[in-house]
């Protein structure tokens, strides 16, 4: 009687653990691009926001000054933008809500993949919806004639800053996701970031910083990065720029701290209990 050769099962090898699995990237994304509440507040509403506002400046309020290189409709243009991406970034770390209630968060430490993997893949969603949600206002801002550049660099500055800048916001909305249950997750954050644009001086013009209200936006999340992605457009002919502030990139760099520091926190809080 001949029996089969055992194999040893310690010799198999074991499955390649990528950074980026492109499965479960492509996944993330299809599952985003799905859901229409998301579309409408990143995509769509700051659009129609844009053409709206843009539509009720006249003539006499489109200067910027008698040396500008852009007009009030492209500065509405940026802080339109930079909403849209927020609320792109933020969706995107939010939505571990979801994956927790539906187990699929358990069944990831399941598999060979490793814990960072599934941050980058969130990042990447993440930069790719703000990177989308930027474009599409600026296409819109261009195409209606609402906002008016006459100089590349503002463009491509505003852009870079307001993408890198929401990354910010995935770490909150990372945050967030772990902290609050599925159902009311993107209730509550939607809300959250509107009163947070508000006060952060995103939909008003240029913040007096003696100003009772400016005192107060400059220690609201949204501040530093609102003001870093309007900077670019106080570029003049002459190629002067008003007074950049470090104090911008400070309140960025701190709440991106704080962010980063919570979702870890509920990370690790979150995995004790699997």
């Amino acid at each position: 009687m001949t029996t089969a050769p055992s194999t040893d099962v310690t010799s198999r090898p074991l499955p390649r653990r990528t950074l980026v699995n492109p499965t479960i990237l492509r996944i993330e994304m299809r599952r985003l691009v799905r859901n229409r509440r998301i579309l409408v507040f990143t995509f769509v509403f700051p659009a129609v926001m844009l053409v709206f506002i843009g539509s009720q400046i006249t003539g006499s309020d489109d200067s910027m000054g008698p040396h500008a290189v852009a007009n009030v409709g492209a500065y509405v243009m940026a802080s339109m933008a930079v909403y849209g991406a927020v609320m792109a970034t933020t969706s995107a770390g939010a939505s571990v809500s979801i994956e927790r209630a539906a187990g699929w968060s358990r069944q990831l430490r399941l598999t060979p993949a490793r814990p960072l993997s599934h941050v980058v893949v969130k990042m990447l969603v993440a930069v790719v919806l703000g990177a989308t949600a930027t474009l599409v206002t600026f296409v819109v801002g261009a195409a209606t004639g609402t906002a008016h550049v006459t100089a590349i660099a503002p463009w491509w500055q505003m852009a870079l800053v307001i993408v890198l800048g929401s990354l910010v916001f995935a770490a909150f909305g990372l945050f967030m996701g772990y902290l609050l249950p599925s159902e009311n997750a993107m209730q509550f954050l939607g809300p959250m970031l509107a009163i947070l644009s508000i006060f952060g001086g995103l939909f008003s013009g240029p913040l007096p910083t003696d100003s009772l209200y400016g005192q107060i936006a400059q220690w609201t999340p949204i501040y530093g990065l609102s003001q870093l992605a309007h900077w670019p457009l106080t570029l003049t002919t002459t190629g002067a720029h008003d007074a950049f502030r470090m104090a911008w990139v400070l309140n960025l760099v701190v709440w991106g701290l704080v962010f980063v520091a919570g979702a870890v926190w509920r990370f690790r809080r979150d995995t004790e209990r699997v």
